[in-house]
């Protein structure tokens, strides 16, 4: 059975930069919400939900990147290369829905 320090340790390694970001994107969360609260604009609202989706697709692609280094590279050099690519193709397939 893996630690739990194992499976998460690239997140851990990298915890203040990835609440960075997330406190970003909470404030860009909280920005539609009070420029739909103003009744503002349409386009000014859509703006604003495409740069918060930006953001959250960077970060699902930053953990999702070191997820593949750290997890699965190994795997491949184990000689499970099949079962590595199954799995970084559940991956894709459970994030980018």
């Amino acid at each position: 059975m893996v630690s739990a320090a194992a499976k998460t340790g690239h997140t851990v390694r990298d915890q203040h930069k990835l609440l960075n970001r997330i406190r970003r994107i909470r404030g860009q969360v909280e920005a539609v919400e009070r420029t739909l609260e103003g009744e503002a604009d349409c386009s000014d609202v859509m703006h604003l939900l495409t740069a918060a989706r930006g953001a959250i697709n960077s970060l699902l692609a930053e953990v999702l990147e070191d997820h593949v280094r750290e997890h699965l590279v190994g795997r491949i050099a184990g000689g499970t290369r099949a079962e590595a690519a199954d799995e970084l193709i559940d991956v894709i397939h459970a994030y980018f829905k």
